[in-house]
């Protein structure tokens, strides 16, 4: 048997917190991979984020060596994220696999992003292997897993394992299925070298550290390499491969992961997804990558010491390459000076990358309300995109404005259905179908705005259901809406970074809200501020700071009222010019609070 029919490529895919890292963990147990004393659990999850929050945001490659049937055998594994954010990881992650193990909890079932994951890997044309783990919880229902395995995602019950990341339950019967099912190596015969990048990391020794699955060919160093999208060419320094940290190695062969260090300084001439090929004989086409990620929420990040902003501005460029969902552009704000407009996935991606960008990079930054992809009709028939509230074209000019709109498959307790209903009628949306899983749970598919689902959905979906609901979603084109911009105007002056569109019955509500918040973080002034909720020209809402005042009456004891009234009187005018050459300073806590608050 050739070394080729050896190798296996597989991830695991799950919905979040189904176990995949736990079962990771013993999978590199069990094929000595890792030495007891050097195991750690989430081993993979190397991120401090990552074993903080208990979730994969990256995706793992590791290599392992075991022997079955009396032959060695390379199992190339590829631990993936479980939440819908990160769903690009996945695609990435399948893309350079031949089968996948699809993990669901004994206690929970299938869920939405279980759904998701599934429909990804089959739509690839990978071997599925079905895994039930936590089998050993008391709240286990391995039967009833089956059964949904077999209605929901239509995979034959009987090839389901039974399993256990915590006690080990398994896994010698999981990797024996990942030899038997999961094919060698594809597309191994091509006459040129390819190997697809899918992932990237920035090391300041080293430069862009590109992780490869390839396909055909091998990968030595001193080979000059094309980037086939990028067409630059390179030399390779260093080849290696994962067991489960960096391991320099000879040379990468047909069919196996691992990593490659070439000359490149500049995170911007890596493409994640691109092909790699030899400059001497090159390769015709290109591997077919996974399809480009398109953002769908939009925040602005901004230094809050107004100097580091070429430090924030390198920042994010090394964190695009390890996490290439993230887009942004230079941009500048009134209120907060420059900075940068970037694209996120979703509102966890956003806050992922804001605290890497805080941890790893040792940066204090502030951002800005998150939005959406807005699409405009003008009166003059142009047709525009915007991303942000400020750029929102006076409303005399515009003949109307359409917002996206998502499919969402939420996964319920049946009992949770009627306050389900009731949130998604009050984000504006409504339910298309409900399909029953089982005697216990329900699945709504719901169409609803994505601006409505930014700020506390997902929190009071998982309120609603008492931590059982689950929530997939996918775009679903756009729709014509009544959206207006709802600005803060503090003492007559506008600040951009409050800014946002809003559906015209909302505007009114959010404008206290927002006024109110204001009212309490702002310090006081030597003069009376007003904090204004406007739309347009038209105030809808206002609160007002009092100012700090000296009590000037203090020394008259007794006398006329009239010596009173002159200096309460010299004290009002006093305060008045104040207030036309006073100018309120908004501390960044006011920023940080009033963005954090839901409102």
């Amino acid at each position: 048997m050739d070394q080729l029919a050896n190798i296996r490529n597989f991830c695991i895919i799950a919905h979040v917190d189904h176990g995949k890292t736990t079962l990771s963990d013993r999978l590199l147990e069990e094929t000595n991979t890792i030495q007891k004393r050097d195991m750690q659990d989430q081993l993979l999850d190397s991120m401090d984020l990552e074993r903080e929050r208990g979730i994969t945001i990256k995706c793992h490659p590791v290599s392992m060596r075991y022997k079955y049937e009396g032959e060695d055998y390379l199992l190339n594994l590829i631990d993936t994220p479980g939440h819908v954010d990160f769903s690009y990881e996945v695609s990435r992650s399948l893309a350079a696999c031949e089968g996948a193990i699809l993990l669901i909890d004994a206690a929970q079932g299938v869920e939405a992003q279980t759904v998701a994951n599934a429909h990804l890997a089959v739509a690839q044309g990978l071997e599925i292997i079905p895994v039930i783990n936590k089998i050993d919880l008391p709240s286990a229902q391995p039967d009833l897993c089956k059964k949904q395995v077999e209605d929901i995602l239509a995979i034959p019950a009987d090839d389901a394992i039974l399993a256990s990341g915590k006690s080990g339950i398994g896994i010698k019967e999981i990797l024996e299925a990942v030899i038997k099912k999961v094919p060698a190596p594809k597309l191994a015969d091509y006459p040129a070298t390819r190997a697809l990048i899918f992932d990237c990391l920035f090391d300041s020794f080293k430069g862009v550290i590109c992780f490869v699955r390839v396909f055909s060919g091998s990968l030595k160093p001193g080979d000059e390499i094309l980037m086939m999208g990028k067409n630059r060419k390179t030399t390779i320094k260093e080849v290696g491969h994962f067991a489960p940290t960096m391991k320099v190695s000879d040379s990468i062969e047909t069919g196996c992961t691992g990593y490659v260090v070439a000359n490149i300084k500049d995170a911007s001439e890596i493409r994640i997804g691109d092909t790699i090929t030899l400059a001497e004989k090159p390769a015709e086409e290109m591997l077919h990558g996974y399809k480009e990620v398109k953002p769908m929420v939009f925040s602005g990040i901004y230094p809050v010491d107004t100097s580091e902003y070429e430090k924030l501005k390198v920042s994010i460029a090394k964190l695009q390459l390890n996490d290439s969902a993230l887009i942004f552009q230079p941009e500048s704000s009134a209120a907060l000076g420059f900075g940068f407009r970037c694209g996120f996935l979703g509102l966890l991606h956003m806050e992922i990358v804001q605290e890497r960008l805080r941890r790893e990079y040792d940066l204090d930054i502030i951002s800005t309300y998150p939005s959406v992809v807005y699409k405009l009709e003008l009166n003059d028939g142009q047709q525009i995109e915007i991303d942000n509230p400020c750029r929102l074209p006076d409303a005399t000019l515009i003949k109307s404005i359409y917002e996206p709109m998502i499919r969402a498959n939420i996964l319920i307790p049946t009992d949770s259905i009627g306050d389900m209903l009731a949130l998604v009628a009050e984000k504006r949306g409504y339910c298309e179908k409900t399909e029953t899983i089982d005697d216990t749970r329900v699945m709504l598919v719901c169409i609803l705005p994505l601006n409505e689902i930014l700020i506390d959905f997902n929190d009071r979906l998982k309120s609603i259901t008492r931590g059982y609901g689950s929530l997939d979603y996918e775009m679903n084109g756009y729709q014509q809406s009544k959206l207006v911009r709802l600005d803060i105007l503090i003492n007559s002056e506008q600040i951009d970074a409050f800014s946002s569109i809003v559906h015209v019955d909302r505007a009114e509500s959010k404008g206290r809200a927002l006024c109110e918040k204001l009212k309490e973080i702002l310090p006081r002034q030597m003069f009376k501020v007003a904090i204004q909720a406007a739309i347009g020209g038209k105030i809808i809402a206002r609160e007002t700071i009092s100012s700090f005042r000296k009590d000037v009456t203090a020394k008259c004891y007794g006398g006329d009222i009239t010596r009173k009234k002159k200096l309460l009187e010299k004290q009002k005018e006093g305060k008045k010019r104040m207030k036309q050459i006073g100018k309120v300073s908004i501390p960044q806590e006011a920023f940080v609070n009033v963005l954090k608050s839901n409102t």
